[in-house]
């Protein structure tokens, strides 16, 4: 195995050293692992956090920024972070209209950020709105999770929500917003090797070099087939047919992401897209906005996920609205 890291260890604390020495307009709580804004929204406005388990770069620390997340607690490599970080992202982002916090559909995430919720209600009264992601087409249930898994979706869900709280909106009106757009996206993804976790030292899983793993989670989960490696143009129908078999998105704009998984260069990901956007235009689908890019990753896994939203003139209103974080930034 050769990464650039010190030791496996302490990967994820020296990364947030990292962050924080990039991006001065963050603030880290080292101790909690958990990464704030460095100037916190208005008194009076609803606080959106966010979370999970390290090795999605950008996803969630990335996010925090105007426009988007307040907070994100960071979870060792793949691992959900602790109720008491979760409890301290909350107490440390509310600005005394409540919390809208953001959860991926895996076990350990679900079960940890209600615990932190509950902690957070009781020792500070704070109110806690829960919003749960599960938008992967690929699985019902996995090792993992229990329903589908929240993968790219989220992306979409942190943005639209956070603009709609930084502009004002209340507690009710943020996490029904949220609900909507975590209820109208659907994902789908394929991995063309495994990632390495750094404590592990090998690949999660063995995938032979003619072969490749279609509706793989982003920790390495196996997916719905394995297939013979093929052109793009076939990948992207097996991406494209499920995700549009789930849901309609015939009806109003769509905004796409095609989102990389860490390893995949940008020259292929633009390929990928060009098929996509082809197959959605075939199928009836109005792309009104789109995402190419890194932006929910498995550390160095190669492949790629699309994520299709149904969104309306309020989301794609609030998804051009200015977003200043790490990870994605536009309108500032």
């Amino acid at each position: 195995m050769k990464k650039l890291i010190n030791t496996p260890d302490s990967v994820l604390a020296d990364s947030l050293r990292g962050l924080e020495a990039a991006h001065p307009e963050l603030r880290i709580d080292h101790d909690a692992r958990v990464v704030f804004r460095a100037t916190p929204k208005p008194a009076g406005r609803v606080a959106l956090v966010s979370g999970g388990g390290t090795g999605h770069e950008p996803l969630h620390a990335g996010y925090v920024g105007p426009g988007m997340l307040d907070a994100a607690a960071c979870g060792a490599i793949f691992t959900s972070p602790t109720p008491d970080q979760v409890q301290a992202a909350i107490a440390g982002a509310d600005a005394g209209a409540g919390v809208v916090q953001i959860v991926k559909n895996y076990t350990g995430d679900v079960m940890n950020f209600e615990m932190g919720a509950e902690l957070a209600e009781l020792e500070s009264g704070i109110a806690v709105e829960t919003v749960l992601v599960a938008d992967d087409v690929a699985v019902e249930d996995s090792t993992f999770t229990a329903g589908r898994r929240g993968v790219g979706t989220t992306v979409l869900v942190e943005k639209i929500a956070g603009a709609a709280a930084e502009e004002g909106q209340d507690l009710a009106s943020v996490a029904a917003l949220a609900r909507r757009v975590a209820s109208g996206g659907r994902s789908m993804g394929v991995a063309l090797t495994s990632s390495t976790v750094p404590a592990a030292g090998k690949p999660t899983f063995d995938l032979p070099e003619g072969e490749i793993e279609v509706g793989i989670g982003i920790h390495g989960e196996p997916g719905r087939r394995r297939e013979p490696a093929a052109p793009a143009s076939a990948v992207a129908r097996m991406l494209v047919e499920p995700v549009l078999a789930d849901l309609d998105f015939t009806q109003g704009p769509a905004i796409v992401l095609l989102n990389g998984m860490g390893a995949t260069p940008l020259i292929e990901l633009y390929v990928m897209y060009g098929e996509v956007a082809a197959l959605l235009a075939e199928a009836g689908v109005a792309v009104a906005r789109n995402l190419v890019g890194n932006y929910v990753t498995s550390l160095d896994m190669a492949g790629c996920s699309l994520t299709v939203l149904r969104a309306d003139d309020e989301m794609l209103r609030l998804w051009d609205a200015p977003v200043q974080a790490p990870g994605l930034r536009w309108g500032v």
